[in-house]
């Protein structure tokens, strides 16, 4: 057995990129880590005839729980979601047990997902579920990291769960997992409310600040900032990490900035698990010539695999 680490791949969704990303990828991430593929060898297979690629010798595999279907690139499939999904559950359980250190997981179609009557809105919210943990959702690259206080909600929804202790309790997990030294926490509204001209939700993001910076006895949460200036190069210059209040606050300058590089990192839960940074690209799924970058899933196997190793140096 080698002694490298194991990591569990969960497929995405088969209908886009993801297992082309894994495919093209594979003899890069087999020089860094043990890699197991949650996937039958029929489906990992149709996927690369398709591609007109061929399976690596080593493509080690495991089936998840989950009917075979007909690959059909670029459409929101039913089947194709229960797959993802029982890929994913299958990889999590590779990780719970010990078969395999980590889970990266490749991207799944929302829609695909609930049309196949699952419950959970992205891997995140079926993590919280899982464990029973206030799993937070970070992304980003050593150059800007951004926490989502909310993540998948409408954005009408997000003033209503802007409350003290559940932001202090995300304030303090996140400062326990990152051991970040300065965080930046974005105010709500334009020019972060003006003071109650714009709004007032800030009143509730600065007492949450001032909690969980008495809690900690000093003073590594900053802020509400303006978010329309908190990721200039004069900010990036003064932090890494920055909390945003919502998912396109944070995620549309991170993206704008790092894209490629750009991984998402779930902290609070008992495994590690990373993921991409982009979606399953239907529109460019199994067509020849599209330009698919291996650039977020290299990074999150590297993120993974680093996750792992600090956490094996911490054990007493």
């Amino acid at each position: 057995m080698s002694r490298r680490p194991a990591v569990a791949v969960s497929v995405g969704d088969l209908n886009g990129i993801g297992i082309e990303i894994a495919l093209r990828a594979h003899d890069k991430v087999a020089r860094l880590c043990h890699p197991l593929y949650i996937a039958s060898y029929d489906m990992a297979a149709q996927a690369a005839e398709k591609l007109g690629l061929s399976l690596p010798p080593s493509f080690e595999h495991l089936a998840p729980e989950a009917p075979p279907f007909t690959i059909r690139p670029g459409l929101v499939d039913p089947a194709s979601g229960a797959y993802a999904y029982a890929s994913f559950r299958k990889g999590v359980e590779t990780v719970r047990e010990g078969r395999c250190d980590a889970l990266v997981t490749l991207p799944i179609h929302k829609e695909a997902w609930m049309r196949a009557g699952i419950p959970y809105k992205g891997h995140t919210d079926a993590l919280r579920h899982i464990f029973g943990r206030d799993a937070i959702m970070m992304l980003g690259c050593e150059k800007l990291f951004v926490a989502l206080f909310t993540e998948h909600i409408p954005l009408a929804e997000v003033p209503k769960r802007i409350e003290k202790e559940p932001l202090t309790r995300f304030l303090l997990d996140f400062r326990r997992e990152t051991g970040a030294e300065a965080v930046a926490v974005l105010g709500l509204n334009p020019h972060a409310g003006d003071h109650g001209v714009l709004g007032d939700e800030e009143r509730i993001v600065e007492a949450a600040i001032e909690a969980a910076n008495d809690r900690l006895g000093e003073r590594v949460f900053h802020g509400p900032l303006v978010p329309d200036i908190a990721f200039t190069p004069a900010m990036r210059a003064r932090y890494t990490y920055f909390v945003a209040m919502y998912h396109d606050q944070g995620l549309a300058p991170l993206k704008a900035l790092y894209f490629d590089e750009s991984v998402n990192v779930s902290l609070n839960l008992p495994i590690v698990r990373t993921s991409v940074d982009h979606g399953t690209a239907f529109d460019i799924a199994y067509l020849p010539g599209n330009g698919v970058r291996l650039t977020s899933y290299l990074e999150a196997v590297r993120t993974a695999l680093a996750l792992v190793e600090k956490r094996r140096a911490q054990r007493p």
